[in-house]
């Protein structure tokens, strides 16, 4: 007979108050976790542009050191992947490239590149940020090779 009794108990399932102690126990910690692992996004997204252009700069000076120049901005970024076609060519450009491929920023859009670049440097690579627009401030902000 207890064997039975142990059985119903078991099989009742949980009673509508247990269910609405753990909906609200999940709802508080949501509340406090969700804000901070949202508001970060943007700043992962940033943080992760800056490691592919700094990526991107790195290879960049590999081809630098093979070819004693930088590409020009209308070879652009696409010289790290395939030989440029637009002059001047490169004799010593590496076979396979200097990066598997290009990645778009992380909004979406292509990385930018100026030789020369700004304020004297000699190169510049950039992304617009989540607006994909030039300029801006906070997540908008340009994210460059020159301030990294």
């Amino acid at each position: 007979m207890s064997t039975s009794i142990t059985f119903a108990r078991r099989a009742r399932g949980f009673t509508l108050i247990e269910i609405m102690v753990v909906i609200t126990i999940i709802a508080v910690i949501a509340a406090f976790a969700a804000p901070r692992i949202l508001g970060r996004s943007d700043d992962a997204r940033r943080k992760a542009a800056g490691i592919e252009i700094t990526t991107m700069k790195r290879a960049l000076q590999m081809y630098y050191l093979d070819n004693n120049n930088y590409p020009t901005t209308q070879q652009g970024l696409q010289a790290l992947v395939a030989k440029p076609t637009v002059a001047p060519i490169p004799n010593n450009w590496k076979a396979g490239g200097y990066v598997e491929k290009l990645n778009p920023d992380p909004w979406g859009n292509p990385y930018q590149y100026l030789k020369p670049g700004l304020g004297g440097a000699e190169f510049e690579i950039f992304s617009y940020g989540a607006d994909g627009k030039p300029g801006g401030e906070g997540k908008d902000e340009d994210i460059t090779s020159s301030k990294l």
